[in-house]
C-alpha cells in the first residue's frame, strides 16, 4: 500500500470527535460522518470535510478509522451494501478504535481480510481529555504488516502505540486493562474511606501510599480524593474524564469474556456489581473515580 493520505472517519462522538481533528493537525486529509448534525458541525470547522452516509465517507479513502459505541453498531457499520466493507477503495486499511466484545472484533476483521482489506482492532485508554490532547495510548490487534500500516495513522492521536498480537487482542488488552483499573480504584477510594474513619490526614495518607507497596495509577495519577493529585477529577467536582457508566461497559465486557474463556474473575465481578449499584444511583454521567461518594456513604440517589 502506498502511504496513507485521505482517512474516512466514522463515528464523531465525545471520543471520536477529538480524535478525528487530530489527525487532520496530523496532516491527513479527513472525511468524516456522524448521525449527529452537531458533531459534524464541530468537525467540519476543526477541518474535515463531511459526507452524507458511511459510503460516501470511506469511497475513495486510504484508511477508515471508526469510533462507535459497541459491537453491533461496529458490525453494522462494516457490513451491509451501503457498510465500510462494500464501499471501500480496494486494499484500504481500517482501523477500528471502538471498545467492543472480542468476538465481534474478531468476526468483522475475518470479514474485512476475506475481503481483501487490512484491519487492526485498536481500542484507546485515556478518557476524553487525551483525546482532546492526541495522548491516548493504543492497544492494537492484527496481523503484524497491518499493524505497521495502522501506526502512522494512530500517532497523531497517541502517546503510546502498542501492539497486542493477533486479530482481537487490541479488544482483549483494553478489557483486561480496565478491569484491573476499576479493581484498584474501588480498592484506592475504600482505602481513603478507611483512613479518614481512622482520622489519618488524606495528604499524608498519599505522601505514604503513592511511596509504599500500596502504590498505583488510580492512586498516583488519577487520585479519587481532593487534592494530592490537582489534575484528577476529584478536584473538578467529579466531572467525567472516563465516565463511570463506560467503565461499567467495559467491566461488563470483560465478564462477559470471563465467562466465555472459563477464567476466574471475581474481583472483576465485584467491581461490575459496584459500578452497577453506583450507575443505579445517579453516578454513570460522573467520573469512575466519584464512586467514592458511593463507597463512603455520601450517596443516596440522584435519580
Amino acid at each position: 500500500m502506498s502511504a496513507i493520505k485521505s482517512i474516512g472517519f466514522i463515528g464523531l462522538g465525545n471520543m471520536g470527535g477529538p480524535m478525528a481533528l487530530n489527525l487532520v493537525k496530523g496532516g491527513f486529509a479527513v472525511t468524516a460522518f456522524d448521525l449527529s448534525a452537531d458533531a459534524c458541525a464541530t468537525a467540519k470547522a476543526g477541518g474535515c470535510a463531511i459526507a452524507t452516509s458511511v459510503a460516501d465517507a470511506v469511497a475513495g479513502k486510504d484508511a477508515v478509522v471508526t469510533m462507535l459505541p459497541a459491537g453491533k453498531h461496529v458490525r453494522g457499520v462494516y457490513g451491509g451494501e451501503d457498510g465500510v466493507i462494500a464501499n471501500a477503495k480496494p486494499s484500504a486499511l481500517f482501523c477500528d478504535c471502538s471498545t467492543i466484545d472480542v468476538q465481534s472484533a474478531r468476526a468483522v476483521a475475518s470479514d474485512a481480510v476475506a475481503a481483501g482489506f487490512s484491519m487492526v482492532d485498536s481500542p484507546v485508554s485515556g478518557g476524553v481529555a487525551a483525546a482532546q490532547a492526541g495522548t491516548l495510548a493504543f492497544m492494537v490487534g492484527g496481523a503484524e504488516a497491518d499493524f505497521a500500516l495502522a501506526e502512522p495513522v494512530l500517532t497523531p492521536m497517541a502517546k503510546a502505540v502498542i501492539y497486542a498480537g493477533d486479530a482481537g487482542a487490541g479488544q482483549a488488552a483494553k478489557i483486561c486493562n480496565n478491569m484491573l483499573l476499576g479493581i484498584t480504584m474501588i480498592g484506592t477510594a475504600e482505602a481513603f474511606v478507611l483512613a479518614d474513619k481512622l482520622g489519618l490526614d488524606r495528604q499524608r495518607f498519599f505522601d505514604i501510599s503513592s511511596k509504599a507497596s500500596g502504590q498505583n495509577w488510580s492512586m498516583t495519577s488519577y487520585c479519587p480524593v481532593p487534592g494530592p493529585v490537582p489534575t484528577s477529577p476529584a478536584n473538578n467536582d467529579y466531572k467525567a474524564g472516563f465516565a463511570a457508566a463506560m467503565m461499567l461497559k467495559d467491566l461488563r465486557l470483560a465478564q462477559d469474556a470471563a465467562q466465555t474463556s472459563g477464567a476466574a474473575t471475581p474481583l472483576g465481578a465485584e467491581a461490575q456489581a459496584l459500578y452497577a449499584m453506583f450507575e443505579n444511583l445517579g453516578g454513570g454521567s460522573t467520573d469512575f473515580s466519584g464512586i467514592i461518594q458511593m463507597l463512603s456513604g455520601e450517596m443516596t440517589g440522584k435519580g
